[in-house]
């Protein structure tokens, strides 16, 4: 006898894909449906650029719908499916255990994750987002319950059949973390050698890069000279720069946000000033003078440094376009990070002298222990520290004046 199977109770879609040519993404695929609570009529859509694309959304959309998903959750962004259901994949937590995963949700995964569509995050989105967690010298404990709470939404959506398997269950971090550990221990050690160094990397950055786009360039060069973060060289305006004394006041960053990167204040919450040194006047000056308005007035708010196209900057924008982990291969740069271009201006802001407590007001550190972890003299201070000692273990030995031998 034939058996009789039952379809999983779903809702009904009715599709459309538009062809809108003089857009950018030109094929509009929609699905609408009706509410089966509400009654009321819904509908989602994205724009694709080309017809397969479409179809294959839509096709997704009506798979979801067939096994009972709501098409409009099917499509939320992270953060949207996070409010809608938090509560519900952080059931049976204790609330010892519940408070520092809210806080990782809220500081760290919403910032950096929450505009992407639950669907297309990815392992690599969510790797990039451990690593930069780790770059910003959380701690140990607060990376580890970031992505915790990330696995628990995620699960909800797999339960609820948006995703077929957990992107959040990424391994390996804690050698990341361990190194990063090693790195703050000695920070020196990731510093470029010399001025030369910097330029060759710049240059060939540049070279590397589509178009040769010399902002790529500008932008090493002023974050080392500076010992500044790429977010924060992103967010210069021209009213930060002072160009009688040559001061930058450091007012924001640019970091990943709802719908894209966002500029916000600094990482410590406070504006900060940095020294510009004659070598990378010439080029701020220039950038300065065009950084004018629609009517060819100096414009205070006109962003000093941005992509081809005018767009924000981040430390993986800055990766992806000039092929930066190929370039520091090829001039035996191996782990050299963007990070690392801070590392390179504070190491030489050290060793030229730099009294540690106004250091410490440049790099913008909370703490003064991390900023005397650049202070770790080099080879030669030791050796004549070592001279030193040696004569005054001398003079100690030494009579101090002439004396009459009694005999």
């Amino acid at each position: 006898m034939a058996k009789k199977i039952t379809p999983p109770i779903g809702v009904e879609l009715s599709t459309d894909i538009e062809h809108r040519p003089d857009r950018r993404s030109p094929f509009r695929a929609r699905v609408r449906w009706t509410d089966p609570t509400t009654g009321e009529r819904r509908s989602r859509s994205e724009s694709k650029a080309d017809i397969d694309q479409a179809d294959a959304w839509i096709a997704d959309m009506e798979k979801a719908a067939r096994g009972g998903v709501d098409p409009g959750a099917a499509t939320m962004p992270l953060a949207e499916y996070g409010a809608a259901y938090l509560n519900l994949a952080m059931r049976g937590l204790e609330k010892k255990t519940l408070d520092p995963y809210l806080a990782g949700w809220r500081k760290r995964v919403v910032p950096t994750l929450g505009h992407i569509s639950v669907r297309m995050v990815t392992n690599g989105a969510v790797d990039r987002a451990v690593h930069a967690w780790i770059a910003d010298e959380c701690s140990r404990s607060t990376v580890k319950n970031s992505i915790a709470v990330l696995v628990r939404v995620m699960e909800q959506a797999m339960r609820d059949g948006i995703i077929d398997r957990n992107p959040a269950r990424v391994t390996g971090w804690q050698h990341e973390f361990a190194r990063a550990e090693d790195e703050l221990d000695d920070p020196r050690s990731l510093a470029l050698p010399s001025w030369e160094s910097l330029r060759e990397l710049a240059d060939a950055l540049v070279a590397r890069s589509s178009g040769q786009y010399r902002g790529w360039g500008d932008v090493v060069v002023f974050a080392a000279c500076t010992a500044a973060r790429i977010g924060e060289v992103s967010g210069v305006r021209a009213g930060d720069i002072d160009r009688v004394d040559w001061m930058w006041t450091v007012r924001r960053q640019t970091t990943p946000g709802p719908g894209g990167l966002i500029d916000k204040g600094t990482k410590g919450k406070r504006a900060r000033t940095v020294p510009l040194i004659e070598e990378v006047r010439p080029m701020v000056s220039a950038r300065m003078n065009a950084a004018v308005d629609e009517n060819g007035e100096f414009d205070p708010d006109a962003r000093l440094f941005a992509g081809p196209r005018g767009g924000r900057i981040s430390t993986a924008v800055l990766r992806d376009a000039t092929h930066w982990d190929e370039v520091v291969n090829a001039l035996g740069h191996e782990h050299l990070r963007r990070h690392d271009l801070r590392h390179t201006g504070l190491t030489w802001l050290a060793d030229a002298g730099v009294p540690v407590h106004v250091l410490r007001k440049i790099a913008g550190h909370g703490s003064l222990t991390t900023t005397q972890r650049y202070l770790h003299p080099d080879r030669q201070s030791i050796d004549d520290a070592g001279r030193a000692l040696s004569a005054h273990l001398t003079a100690k030995r030494s009579p101090s004046g002439p004396h009459l031998r009694v005999v």
